[in-house]
């Protein structure tokens, strides 16, 4: 049976010195748990190839399909602010570049399929829990609407790996626009090899950005881009209570997805210091300081384009990069308060451009949410409801009133002054409010049930509410609720 891939490896082809050709490592058991149908479909890809043995052993990368060119890429990164000068895939194997049934570009990338090169003294391999967090996590960003690599495959390799005890290994299949980070830049800069980082930066803007080929200065154009797909990323990430949790430079995409669904989760109550990861201590990568990071990994960016921007002159090339670094803030900031005010109504109408007050008016409400430990996803879903004078739900979620009742009269004369039927702003606010968001004490619960006992039901269920997140489905109303009284507070794990 032949491969069913529509193989263009430009990385492969165009990048060399960038990578190191591999292969990943022979497993005792492959069989698939999960095959992502429809992306699976959009890819052009054929279901029932990749459901056969071959099909299994190509989603571990034991086996290379036609058209393949299987490598590692390397990079550099920030890690919580110290700089590593190569890291790269220890346990990732980019398989190919497929172009979908849209004639859009995408990486097959391979998640746990052994060690590489560039494995630091790991072992390369995943475990179940871990790759079926990030299937989830992937394919829920991708209902809500947030730029994000996809999931397209969970395979178990019949191995126990050393983990929290042992536990069943696994490879993820991993979709994406393209695996080129921040770090990927640094990796040559930090060795001086400016003639590489001008051919990765060409190929970058091909790939991502060919409108950029006729601007009078395309790196710094480049950076401009980066910084504009990214701001927009990350108040996304922030309007749906999405924490990264490991915002290092080697996590920041140039496509201006989503990447690494390791400690990452989403909040209940809201809470701007909100971290789940267990190694951050000092809260570098907390909820309310994504944007912040962002815009030093940003800088990191830019530093690796300075001989680009201006080869001969240093001094102006970092006025030109700094002039557009301190763009960053206020590009987010109106990002972000277009995704706030969406949620909250207020960008409907003739005059949908920010009002007034507005900015105010979305400030004090978290000042609000804070002080009482509101559930964020609930309380934005049933201020929909208050359109229309029905505020007991929203009411119910605080247990002092009294502030949030003067807010509240304040947003509804904003809401009446739109002059917008009320039913129209209400099914306005509720496709972009969501009902279900990966809780996380139903992500871990799902986990353990697939990890220890091979029971996916629960992952299943998840799964297929995850992937409607805006529609309710009657009997389901603890996936839409914060976890029990006494849940402990979540923590996730770089690494595993």
């Amino acid at each position: 049976m032949k491969a069913p891939f529509n193989f263009d490896n430009t990385y492969a082809r165009e990048l060399e010195g960038f990578y190191v050709p591999w292969k990943g490592a022979e497993v005792p058991a492959p069989e698939l748990t999960k095959l992502n149908i429809k992306l699976a479909e959009e890819l052009g890809l054929d279901v029932d190839y990749l459901q056969s043995a071959e099909g299994v052993a190509v989603l571990t990368g034991t086996h290379a399909p036609e058209g393949s060119e299987s490598l590692a890429m390397v990079y550099a990164g920030h890690q919580f602010g110290g700089f590593s000068p190569q890291l790269g895939d220890g346990r990732a194997l980019l398989i190919g570049e497929i172009i979908d049934t849209a004639g859009q570009r995408r990486d097959l990338q391979l998640k746990g399929s052994g060690r590489t090169p560039f494995s630091r003294g790991g072992d390369g391999k995943a475990v179940l829990g871990p790759v079926l967090r990030e299937y989830l996590i992937a394919e829920a960003m991708h209902a809500l609407g947030v730029p994000t690599t996809r999931a397209l495959a969970a395979v178990t390799t019949g191995e126990k790996i050393h983990r929290n005890g042992l536990e069943p290994g696994a490879v993820l299949t991993r979709v994406a626009a393209s695996h080129l980070r921040i770090g990927t830049f640094q990796f040559f800069a930090a060795r001086g090899d400016t003639q590489k980082v001008k051919t990765l930066a060409d190929y970058a803007i091909e790939r991502h950005y060919p409108e950029l080929k006729e601007s009078d200065n395309k790196y710094l154009s480049l950076l401009t881009k980066v910084i504009d797909v990214q701001s927009r990323l990350v108040a996304k990430w922030v309007s749906v209570g999405f924490v990264h949790g490991v915002m290092n430079t080697d996590n920041t995409t140039i496509s201006g997805e989503t990447i690494d669904y390791g400690p990452c989760a989403f909040i209940d109550h809201y809470d701007p210091n909100a971290v789940f990861s267990s190694i951050d201590s000092q809260g570098r990568y907390a909820y309310m300081n994504q944007a912040a990071i962002l815009q030093w990994n940003l800088t990191r960016f830019a530093e690796t384009l300075l001989q680009l921007i201006e080869p001969d002159n240093s001094d102006k090339a970092i006025e030109l990069a700094t002039k557009e670094l301190e763009k960053m803030p206020v590009m987010y900031q109106a990002y972000w308060l277009g995704e706030m005010r969406a949620k909250l109504g207020l960008a409907t109408g003739q005059d949908s451009t920010l009002q007034d007050g507005d900015e105010e008016l979305i400030n004090s409400l978290f000042e609000i949410l804070k002080n009482d430990h509101v559930d964020y996803t609930q309380f934005f879903r049933s201020l929909s409801k208050a359109t229309q004078g029905d505020v007991e739900q929203v009411q119910s979620l605080f247990t002092v009133p009294e502030n949030f009742n003067t807010w509240l009269r304040s947003w509804q004369e904003r809401i009446e002054s739109s002059q917008v039927a009320v039913d129209s702003i209400a099914k306005q606010m509720d496709l972009v409010n969501p009902i279900y968001i990966p809780r996380n004490h139903k992500v871990e619960f799902a986990l353990k049930e697939a990890s220890e006992k091979g029971n996916l039901k629960p992952f299943e269920e998840l799964l297929v509410l995850l992937n409607q997140p805006y529609s309710e489905v009657g009997g389901k109303e603890d996936f839409a609720s914060p976890p029990p009284e006494g849940t402990p507070q979540c923590v996730t794990y770089c690494g595993t």
